[in-house]
C-alpha cells in the first residue's frame, strides 16, 4: 500500500487478514467481523458482502460471534456505521482473499488469471481443468496484513449485493431456540440480584444481613461498599432473598433531582460552543436577535419558537443480563454488550486487573439502540463471580432496575429563530441547543462507565461525560441544518453535570435538533404562504437530499398546500443523518382526536449502495414505529429522590394496534459508498407528526412527548 494511504474500513486498526476470515477445507468460509447482531440484520449483510467477493453460496459462510480471544478490534456496534467499517474491511479482506486464492489456482491449472472464472467456489480456467478454493487454501493464505490493493467487484457485475436474502438469525428466534444470553445454561450455575440505591447518589448505611444469609437457597450476601446483591442457587430464590434484603438495606443521602421539564437545562452551568457560522456575522447573546444587517432590501420579518424532548428510556423489552465466572484468576464473561474490547477495558480498570485475565464472548440479547443496562449488568456479573468464584453466576436485572438505572436518552431544548424576506425566503437562522452528554459507554477517558463500580468501597470514578466530535457528534448531531442559508449560527450549550445518568439513545441528539429544524421549516412555510414541500426545495440545493424529498412526494400523493379537515392531516419532515449519512424524507398521515394517532407513514431512503434491500427497509420500518412511540408517549418521570417511571405502567409504549401503516421506498445508488440506515428516520418522523398535527387542527405542538394533556393544553 503506499505510504500514507489508509486501509478502508476497520483494516485501518486490523490488518491481518486472517483475523477476518478463514477457507476451510471442508468447503466452508470462516468470517470473524468484530460488529455485533443486536437485532438489526447486520451479520447477514456482512455475510452477504463477502459471498459477493468471494463468487460462493451465502450458505458456505460460518460467522463467528464476536468475542474477544478471536475478532477484530471494533470499539462499539453503533452510530449505522457497521457497514461502513466492518462492511467495508470484509469487503476488502474478501477480494484481496479473491486475488491471493485465484493466484494459487492459476498455478496450479498453468493458466493466467485471466483465463480463469469463479463459480460457488469452484475455479475454471478457459482452456479446460478446474479447481477449488477449499483445494488451494491453507493456512498460509491469509497469514498476512491486508494491502489495500485489491479491488473489489464493480456495481455491474453484482449477483448477491442489493439483493434480499434470508437473514440468518431469525429462524431460530422465530422457533424460540435459546439463543439469548438470557437463555445460558451452564453446569452449576448459580443466580443473582443487585439491590440498587433507593436514588442517585445515596449510600448505604449498616447492615444486618443475616436473615437473608439463611433464606432457602442462598449462597452469598454480597456487599462491596454500597454494592448489594445477594447470589442464591436458584433464580426465584435469589429474587425473594434479593427483595427481603432491599426492605432491610438503609439508604442514606440523595434527594437533588430537578423537575421534568427539560428546562432546567437553561438554568445550569454550559460549556457554549459555536459549531458552524457562515454569512455575515451577527451581534447580541446566546439567544441573538436577528441583525437586519446581514439581509439584503427591507420587509424580512423574524420568528422563534422552542422544542423540547425529555429523559427518554431505552426501554428494551428484555431486562439487561450477563453471566460470568472467576476461576483461576481469569474472568470469563458472556454479555449482550455493543462493544466487547471497550467494557473489558473499564472491567479491568474496575477490577484493579489485566485485561488479558478477561475474556469476553458476545451473546445476543433484548435490542436496546444505545446504551442501554447491557454494560451495567456484565460488571454486576463480574462482581458476583469474584465474590463467589469457580461457579457461572448469571444476573438478570428486573424491569423496576432497567427502567431505574439504565442510562437514558438526555433530555434537550432546542430554540430557533429566522428572518423570512418579502418573497418568503429564509435570510437568517440561528439554533442553540442544551443537552447533557450523549456519550457515557464504557471506553471513556479518565474513568470507568460502569454502574456497579461507582457503588463500590473504593469506588472508580466515572469518565467525563460529554458528545462524540462532529461530523458525527452527539448533542449537536444534525443541529446544522442542511438546507442554504446565507446567514447560520449553530451553538451547543452542553450541560455535562448530569443529575440522573444520560447516555446514547439511537440518533443522539438528532431526535430534537431534526424535530426543531422541521417543525420550524414547516412554521417559516405556512408564513411564506408556500407549500412546505415546495418551500424546502427552494432552500436545498444537495441533489440526494431533493430526490428523497421529491419522491416520498411521490409515494404520498402529496397535493400543493393540501390542508388537513381538523381531524386528519399530513405532514412532512427531512434530514441527512448526521449530515453524512443516509437521505430520509418522511410523510405522515395522523388522526386527531382525544389523542395523537399516526395512521401511515411513507418514507424515502437513499443509503446510496443498498447491500440488503430487505433488511434496510426492516431498520427503515422499525425506526420509523419506534420514533412513533417516542414522540407520542415516552417520557421518564422522577421525584426529588429517584426516578418514578419503573414499569410499563408508568412508562407506556406504541402498542401493536396503534402501529403505524409504513410504506419505505429506497433510492439504491449501487455506484456510491454504502451508508447506514438504522438511525436516519428518528429526527425526520417526530417533525412530519408535528408539522401533521398542525396541518389538521392548526396547532403546533413543540414538547416531546406530543400527549393528549399537551394537545389540550395547545389549543
Amino acid at each position: 500500500m503506499s505510504p500514507g494511504r489508509k486501509l478502508p474500513g476497520s483494516l485501518e486498526t486490523n490488518p491481518a487478514l486472517d483475523q477476518w476470515l478463514s477457507i476451510n477445507a471442508d468447503g466452508t468460509i470462516t468470517v470473524r467481523p468484530g460488529k455485533v447482531e443486536i437485532g438489526q440484520g447486520i451479520l447477514t449483510a456482512l455475510i452477504q458482502i463477502v459471498a459477493e467477493e468471494l463468487d460462493v453460496d451465502p450458505a458456505r459462510i460460518r460467522l463467528v460471534p464476536a468475542a474477544t480471544t478471536l475478532s477484530p478490534n471494533e470499539g462499539i456496534t453503533s452510530g449505522s456505521r457497521s457497514i461502513q467499517e466492518s462492511g467495508i474491511a470484509l469487503r476488502f479482506a474478501a477480494a484481496e482473499a479473491r486475488e491471493l486464492l485465484l493466484g494459487r489456482a492459476a498455478e496450479r491449472l498453468g493458466v493466467t488469471l485471466e483465463q480463469l472464472t469463479v463459480k460457488d467456489g469452484t475455479v475454471t480456467a478457459r482452456s479446460g481443468g478446474s479447481t477449488t478454493y477449499w483445494e488451494v487454501a491453507d493456512a498460509s493464505l491469509l497469514r498476512r496484513n491486508a494491502s489495500g490493493e485489491a479491488r473489489p467487484k464493480s456495481a455491474a457485475d453484482y449477483a448477491l449485493i442489493g439483493q434480499s436474502i434470508d437473514r440468518i438469525d431469525l429462524p431460530a428466534k422465530v422457533r424460540g431456540a435459546p439463543v439469548y444470553v438470557h437463555d445460558l445454561d451452564l453446569p452449576g450455575m448459580a443466580h443473582a440480584r443487585v439491590v440498587r440505591p433507593a436514588g442517585p447518589g445515596m449510600t448505604l448505611g449498616a447492615l444486618d444481613a443475616a436473615e437473608v444469609v439463611a433464606m432457602p437457597g442462598v449462597v452469598e450476601v454480597v456487599r462491596d461498599g454500597a454494592f448489594l446483591g445477594v447470589v442464591a442457587e436458584r433464580e426465584e430464590q435469589a429474587i425473594r432473598a434479593a427483595r427481603r434484603l432491599a426492605r432491610i438495606a438503609n439508604w442514606e443521602g440523595g434527594g437533588k433531582l430537578p423537575g421534568t421539564d427539560p428546562r432546567y437545562l437553561l438554568e445550569m452551568e454550559t460549556e457554549d460552543e459555536v459549531v458552524k457560522e457562515v454569512g455575515a456575522p451577527v451581534t447580541g447573546d446566546g439567544l441573538r436577535t436577528f441583525n437586519a444587517e446581514t439581509v439584503a432590501g427591507d420587509g424580512f420579518r423574524t420568528f422563534k419558537a422552542e422544542y423540547s424532548r425529555p429523559h427518554t428510556a431505552h426501554a428494551s423489552l428484555g431486562p439487561s443480563c450477563a453471566v460470568a465466572q472467576y476461576s483461576g484468576g481469569r474472568y470469563t464473561l458472556w454479555t449482550h454488550s455493543q462493544g466487547i474490547f471497550p467494557l473489558r477495558a473499564d472491567l479491568a480498570s474496575a477490577l484493579g486487573v489485566d485485561e488479558t485475565t478477561i475474556e469476553i464472548a458476545h451473546m445476543e440479547g433484548a435490542g436496546c439502540y444505545g446504551h442501554n443496562a447491557a454494560d451495567d449488568v456484565a460488571c454486576d456479573a463480574i462482581l458476583f463471580a469474584r465474590a463467589v468464584p469457580d461457579r457461572p453466576i448469571r444476573v438478570q436485572w428486573s424491569r423496576e432496575d432497567e427502567f431505574g438505572w439504565e442510562p437514558y436518552g438526555s433530555p434537550m431544548v432546542v430554540r430557533t429563530e429566522a428572518a423570512l424576506t418579502a418573497d418568503g425566503t429564509i435570510a437568517s437562522w440561528t439554533l442553540d441547543l442544551w443537552s447533557h452528554g450523549h456519550s457515557t459507554r464504557p471506553g471513556g477517558k479518565g474513568g470507568v462507565n460502569l454502574l456497579g463500580a461507582w457503588h463500590l468501597e473504593k469506588p472508580v470514578k466515572a469518565a467525563r461525560p460529554g458528545n462524540p466530535p462532529l461530523p458525527a457528534g452527539g448533542s449537536h448531531r444534525n443541529a446544522v441544518p442542511l438546507y442554504d442559508f446565507p446567514a447560520l449560527r449553530v451553538t451547543n450549550h452542553l450541560v455535562r453535570t448530569a443529575p440522573i445518568r444520560t447516555s446514547a439513545l439511537r440518533s443522539l441528539g438528532a431526535h430534537a435538533n431534526v424535530l426543531a429544524i422541521e417543525s420550524f421549516m414547516d412554521e417559516l412555510s405556512v408564513a411564506a404562504d408556500v407549500d412546505p414541500v415546495e418551500f424546502r426545495l427552494r432552500h436545498l440545493r444537495d441533489a440526494r437530499g431533493r430526490a428523497v424529498i421529491e419522491k416520498v412526494a411521490q409515494m404520498a400523493g402529496w397535493k400543493s398546500k393540501e390542508q388537513g379537515d381538523g381531524e386528519r392531516g399530513r405532514g412532512i419532515g427531512f434530514a441527512r443523518y448526521k449530515n453524512l449519512g443516509c437521505y430520509v424524507a418522511v410523510i405522515v398521515e395522523v388522526a386527531v382526536a382525544e389523542e395523537v394517532q399516526v395512521k401511515r407513514a411513507w418514507c424515502a431512503v437513499d443509503v446510496g449502495q443498498v447491500i440488503s434491500a430487505d433488511g434496510t427497509i426492516n431498520q427503515i420500518e422499525g425506526g420509523i414505529v419506534q420514533t412513533v412511540s417516542w414522540t407520542l408517549k415516552e417520557r421518564i418521570t422522577y421525584d426529588r429522590e429517584t426516578v418514578t417511571s419503573r414499569n410499563w405502567d408508568d412508562y407506556p409504549i406504541l402498542t401493536f394496534p396503534e402501529v403505524p401503516q409504513v410504506f419505505v421506498e429506497l433510492i439504491d445508488r449501487p455506484e456510491l459508498p454504502p451508508l447506514g440506515a438504522g438511525e436516519g428516520t428518528q429526527g425526520p418522523v417526530a417533525a412530519a407528526i408535528g408539522n401533521a398535527v398542525y396541518n389538521a387542527m392548526k396547532v403546533r405542538l413543540r414538547d416531546m412527548p406530543f400527549t393528549r394533556e399537551r394537545l389540550i393544553a395547545a389549543m
